[in-house]
């Protein structure tokens, strides 16, 4: 400090500011002086907060001082798909809203799923080589053929976006059911079968998200949309 900020000194100060706590901020200026520091209070890392002359600690442990969750770093969590989900469903609303003049339309419920399936594809292409490696444990044609890991991502998304625009269902369909159909039948042989214990590669390499309920979601929605372009 002062040519170097310190976001968990600044998120550190905005919680004790919140819970009604006076701050007297003191700052470590040099290098030598956050050393210093360290070695004086037995710490590995600044900030460090004191409540009346007894240290809390760093900026994770003063949430867990006022009752907060710190997420562990392999802690299974749901908010990256609540977060998706929400979100594809927002913007087909809001397409819907701005195409039909109002949100509640069949075209609605298809951009959701396409845009979904859009989303979930981008998620993938942005690390394919993590993703491909949790792909493995468990994707029946991906454990036969390993390129197939490589090209469900981009399956996904080319038929995500045919999808979305109403064309070429010639491809989009049998892409969307030859890669949705496989993908759930993976995940029930591995999860409900096999009974094994794995990571979902649906949002990702880095997902710590359960191999279960939501990969077979966007397997089976995948099915659905394809099949309900069929009939429609």
């Amino acid at each position: 400090m002062p040519e170097h900020i310190c976001p968990n000194g600044l998120k550190s100060k905005w919680q004790l500011e919140r819970h009604g706590f006076q701050v007297e901020d003191h700052w470590l200026r040099t290098k030598q002086e956050t050393e210093a520091f360290k070695k004086q209070h037995g710490v590995a890392t600044t900030p460090q907060t004191f409540i009346e002359g007894k240290r809390i600690g760093g900026n994770d442990d003063l949430t867990r001082f006022f009752g907060g969750h710190v997420p562990g770093k392999d802690e299974t969590s749901y908010r990256p798909i609540i977060a998706l989900f929400a979100m594809t469903a927002l913007m087909a609303l809001a397409a819907s809203t701005a195409a039909f003049g109002t949100p509640l339309t069949e075209r609605a419920a298809m951009w959701f799923i396409s845009l979904s399936m859009c989303v979930l594809a981008i998620l993938k292409l942005q690390d394919v080589e993590r993703f491909s490696t949790m792909f493995l444990n468990y994707d029946l044609l991906a454990r036969r053929w390993v390129p197939y890991a490589y090209l469900y991502p981009i399956g996904e998304a080319l038929a995500g976006v045919l999808m979305t625009a109403g064309v070429l269902r010639w491809l989009s369909v049998p892409v969307a059911l030859v890669i949705g159909g496989i993908g759930a039948a993976s995940v029930v042989k591995a999860v409900y079968i096999d009974r094994r214990e794995l990571k979902c590669a649906c949002v990702g390499g880095s997902s710590n998200v359960p191999l279960g309920f939501v990969s077979l979601t966007e397997n089976l929605l995948m099915v659905g949309m394809a099949v309900w372009m069929l009939v429609r």
